[in-house]
């Protein structure tokens, strides 16, 4: 064998408890309505009278920062 099988391994590792959690987001989704993502303030809805338009701006914002925490904390793990 050479050096990158536990490199490899690990990376699945990583990459299942990442599917794991966000299947459990998706499962429990409706019972997590008192995060209102997507219906933050600062998001963008205009309803007008032929159609309507929403971008979930502030809601990016925090779910890019979450995934930024969770993949630097994951890139700082594998590091050792």
């Amino acid at each position: 064998m050479d050096g990158t099988s536990p490199q490899l391994g690990r990376l699945l590792v990583i990459v299942g408890l990442i599917l794991v959690a966000l299947g459990l987001l998706l499962v429990t989704g409706p019972r997590l309505s008192f995060l209102r993502l997507g219906r933050l303030p600062g998001d963008i809805a205009y309803r007008g009278k032929h159609g309507s338009f929403y971008f979930p701006l502030v809601t990016c914002l925090v779910l890019s920062a979450i995934l930024t925490l969770i993949l630097w904390v994951v890139s700082f793990w594998s590091r050792r």
